[in-house]
């Protein structure tokens, strides 16, 4: 008689990124390379990435290619750090028109990246990398410049961050946006300086390059900050949050991991 062996676990579900997209080539290579160091910290899992606008491949030409591979089961998790619009109302949208075109495939959706631990941690690593000193923290005000919304509840999410961010010794931390809501960012730096700041870091919380971010880069410049970090990138706390997004995606209701 053939012993019995239990059939092999069932595959993960792939894992596609949605960014938002962008005319600015930087953009991309900034988002592929982030999903590829994803791909390298889980072997095994299939890690496909889409853009809404502007770059290729969209979202409903990437699912389309899972269904013809015989994908049944996807993650969509959207690349952003607030639940603004796009998290509301243009994904969601896509992923029920690409749901009536291809039935047989269920997508499920992860949450937005922030706010989570993990992306402070990560925008203290890109200071550091800009060469802010940690002695230096207690007379620094750091500007967070987030790119902006029209969306209130995403605008409330950023200054809480920066409260936050605040009680981890630094002199304050106060939020600025490069677009749709103020104030911008090289207002923020000359706010602080007229306050006696000493030292001036601009931290932008964005993950890639593009229009947006450059206006952070031209604010701080103008208004002659001393430090101004890069972009978060595919920093080693993004790729740890995507996975932990993916995790918890695939988690009965009710459950959540720390991030």
């Amino acid at each position: 008689m053939r012993p019995a062996f239990p059939p092999p676990p069932p595959a993960a579900p792939p894992l596609l990124v949605v960014a938002h997209g962008s005319r600015d080539p930087r953009h991309a290579a900034t988002v592929h390379e982030l999903t590829r160091r994803v791909a390298g910290a889980r072997p095994g899992l299939r890690v496909e990435t889409a853009f809404l606008d502007f770059t290729a491949p969209s979202v409903p030409q990437a699912l389309r290619r899972l269904a013809a591979d015989g994908v049944r089961d996807a993650v969509a998790l959207p690349l952003l750090l607030t639940r603004a619009f796009h998290a509301k109302s243009d994904i969601p949208a896509v992923l029920r028109e690409v749901t009536a075109e291809l039935p047989a495939l269920r997508i499920t959706t992860a949450d937005v990246l922030g706010p989570a631990p993990l992306l402070t941690a990560a925008l203290e690593r890109r200071l550091r990398e800009a060469g802010l000193r940690d002695r230096d923290r207690a007379a620094t005000g750091v500007v967070l410049a987030a790119a902006g919304s029209t969306d209130p509840e995403a605008r409330a999410v950023i200054a809480g961050v920066a409260r936050r961010w605040q009680r981890t010794g630094w002199r304050a931390v106060r939020p600025a946006f490069a677009s749709a809501a103020l104030p911008r960012t090289e207002d923020v730096v000359r706010q602080l300086r007229d306050e006696g700041v000493r030292s001036v870091a601009v931290a932008p919380y964005v993950i890639a390059p593009g229009f947006l971010p450059d206006r952070i880069v031209r604010g701080s410049r103008e208004a002659g900050a001393d430090v101004l970090a890069p972009v978060l990138g595919a920093a080693p706390e993004l790729v740890e949050l995507l996975l932990r997004r993916y995790d918890e995606a695939r988690l009965p209701v009710g459950n959540q991991i720390v991030a």
